[in-house]
């Protein structure tokens, strides 16, 4: 049926090789772009914690205004975890050449955590605090169907290739 010898079967167009390249050469520069952001991110926290350390320390007099201060700090360090996070995404791609929904799912339950360690519950209407808390529960569900999923694949794969298996006794 195919009357194309094989080498020519796989390319949709003379310029995939082109194309392959170029995607490789713009998300290796993302890749790199990403790094410093994160690598930048480091040392604005580390400043600012610094800064924060030496100088509003002292003034610090109430629960509320330490609870204000450590938010901020968590807030910065879950930047930092993002950005790796999608740095690992860059990564897997370039590796698979598909995006993994596992670490899309991970970066999106940091954002939200970040966001949730930010609020002021106090301030915070009940319809709001059940849409944060349907959204957290729809991500972390999400995440942990495909995680199974993922380690179900692998435990069918290991088992169809295992020749001691009950199956392949048969």
């Amino acid at each position: 049926m195919n009357d194309l010898p094989d080498k020519f079967s796989n390319t949709l167009w003379p310029g995939e090789r082109l194309t392959r390249v170029f995607k490789r050469v713009v998300l290796s520069a993302v890749q790199l772009l990403l790094m410093i952001l994160i690598l930048l991110t480091v040392f604005d926290l580390g400043y600012l914690l610094w800064h924060g350390a030496t100088s509003q320390l002292a003034s610090i007099d109430t629960v509320e205004q330490l609870q204000k201060a450590l938010q901020r700090g968590f807030a910065g360090t879950l930047l930092v975890l993002i950005g790796l996070e999608l740095l690992e995404t860059i990564r897997a791609y370039l590796h698979d050449h598909h995006v993994r929904l596992e670490v899309v799912l991970i970066v999106a339950v940091i954002a939200v955590g970040r966001h949730v360690i930010q609020l002021d519950f106090e301030h915070l209407s009940g319809l709001s605090l059940l849409g944060i808390a349907a959204l957290m529960l729809t991500l972390v569900t999400g995440y942990f169907l495909v995680r199974r999923s993922t380690v179900l694949r692998k435990d069918r794969i290991a088992s169809n290739s295992d020749p001691n298996s009950e199956e392949t006794q048969q």
